[in-house]
């Protein structure tokens, strides 16, 4: 009787404590959970994206697709065309493709799944582009007529107007500092800034360097590329030695130091949370830009490189493809002087181009 009085009691203590046990452990989960969600709560929300600052030109409603344009004739004929101007079939791409072949863009720039064209020039001459010859409105009425002609050769690629502004201009006086360049007003920039923005445009900030560096030229225009809509072009034939004079003596750039804008104006990005931005590299020769390879686009920024240069078209055609395609760089870009080339080509021909220009100016 007395045995089995204390099985009894020894087997109340076993419950007792069992349920003390677990009573314990449903405090201590509910706890745990309850400094689990405080943590969750105390995290910062992600900063939402931020909306891209330009609307591209919608295709008109007739628009045909470019694969869709192209005659039987034109498709058989491309491969000896590509082979007439110098290139290799082996190594083109689907017409109208815009990414040189085997390269990736990490951004959401706007070069992506657009194409810009721009108007080139500056307020200060007339002999520079079309920019200077026009008032602001009237110039961006024109701007938008000729990359709605794009929009409608390629309306897989819509068109965003560009206004590229020469902030920095080549002279053959050295100037009060020195570096062979006259400076636009900050209040002529900022008149084009806020004429891209009214328009939902694009503004690319050109600087001719003379005898300056590419980094201080980058660095004086900071508050503009700050800016959503703003990004960066490098004229390379203008940077010019010591005892040389642009205009007169061919220029020269090496790419580390457009590396170095490249890099500068990520940090720029992600500092400043602004949408992806992309840099343009003019060159017509070989001289005038060297160590290519060192220019690598990165995961904020769009790197393409503009073909310029003058003169009969078949030929700028095929520099084309030595300097853009056969040397490839993330996104190629392909410039037409209206009053200089022989003849004009026309948007339908420009896109066709391998790769297709991601950006066409125009002077």
């Amino acid at each position: 009787m007395v045995k089995n009085r204390w099985l009894l009691i020894t087997a109340f203590f076993i419950l007792l404590l069992g349920a003390c046990s677990e009573q314990t452990s449903k405090k201590e989960e509910e706890a745990a959970e309850k400094e689990e969600t405080q943590e969750v709560e105390k995290k910062p929300e992600p900063e939402p994206e931020p909306e891209p600052p330009y609307k591209a030109l919608a295709p008109s409603e007739d628009a045909v697709p470019l694969q869709e344009s192209l005659t039987e004739e034109e498709l058989e004929s491309m491969p000896d065309q590509q082979m007439a101007l110098g290139g290799d079939p082996a190594r083109s791409v689907p017409v109208g493709v815009t990414l040189a072949k085997d390269i990736e863009d990490q951004t959401d720039g706007p070069l992506k799944d657009h194409r810009l064209v721009a108007y080139y020039g500056t307020p200060q001459s007339e002999n520079m582009g079309i920019l200077g010859t026009l008032e602001p409105e009237e110039f961006m009425k024109q701007l938008k007529e000729q990359a709605q002609a794009y929009s409608d050769a390629d309306p897989d690629r819509p068109a965003i107007p560009t206004i590229e502004l020469i902030t920095t201009m080549a002279q053959r006086d050295p100037g009060p500092d020195g570096t062979y360049v006259s400076k636009l007003p900050d209040e002529k920039i900022e008149e084009y800034v806020k004429l891209a923005e009214k328009h939902d445009a694009i503004v690319l900030l050109d600087i001719q360097l003379g005898t300056d560096t590419v980094m201080n030229q980058v660095k004086s225009i900071e508050k503009w590329l700050k800016h959503p809509n703003v990004h960066l072009a490098i004229d390379t034939e203008f940077h010019v030695g010591e005892g040389e004079v642009p205009g007169e003596d061919l220029g020269q750039v090496d790419g580390q130091e457009i590396q170095e804008a490249v890099e500068y104006l990520t940090q720029l990005t992600e500092e400043n949370n602004l949408p992806d931005k992309f840099l343009l590299v003019h060159q017509f020769t070989d001289h005038v830009l060297t160590n290519k390879e060192t220019i690598q686009p990165t995961d904020n920024v769009q790197v393409a490189l503009n073909f310029d240069g003058w003169g009969n078209s078949t030929d700028k055609m095929a520099l084309y493809k030595k300097y853009v395609r056969d040397q490839p760089f993330q996104y190629g870009g392909f410039k037409i002087f209206y009053d200089k080339d022989e003849p004009v080509i026309t948007p339908e021909e420009v896109v066709k181009l391998d790769p297709s220009p991601a950006i066409v100016n125009y002077q």
